[in-house]
């Protein structure tokens, strides 16, 4: 079986997201047998919508694709760390395993913050595996918000 980078696939589709002015994040769902689902960049600017996060797009799609609310058996990668927003979804999609290129100190909801899948109202935990490609990733959205100052 040929080896698959899914962070630079989810990286691809950050820099698709930075090129239509949005926050460059990216997320790929993958099935166990490596098959990419889902891959989606932040379209919140674009759709006009605060939840359109990549996240929550390549859920979206995954579960419409599987025609199921909960998709235990699939794997999510994402360029930063989820917000509390999307570390609820993920949890409620039983997402199994969560790989995450960059960490976010400020607004994250995984390995910081609001730790949502810590709190006893969680009703699943992926496994959490972080660091990976952080730093293009780290880059790629740090340098996205300098040229915006």
């Amino acid at each position: 079986m040929e080896f698959i980078n899914y962070m630079q696939i989810a990286l691809d589709e950050a820099k698709f997201a930075r090129s239509r002015g949005e926050v460059p994040i990216g997320a790929v769902i993958v099935s166990a047998s490596g098959e990419i689902i889902s891959r989606a960049g932040n379209r919140t600017r674009e759709l006009s919508d605060p939840s359109a996060h990549a996240e929550l797009l390549a859920i979206r799609e995954a579960c419409q694709r599987l025609n199921s609310q909960r998709i235990p058996d699939y794997d999510l990668y994402v360029t930063l760390e989820p917000c509390g927003m999307c570390a609820g979804a993920i949890a409620h999609a039983r997402i199994r395993r969560l790989y995450i290129g960059a960490a976010d100190p400020k607004s994250g909801g995984v390995l910081h913050g609001a730790r949502i899948f810590e709190q006893p109202q969680s009703h699943h935990k992926p496994e959490v595996y972080d660091g990976i490609s952080d730093r293009e990733c780290e880059l790629l959205i740090k340098s996205f918000f300098k040229g915006l100052r």
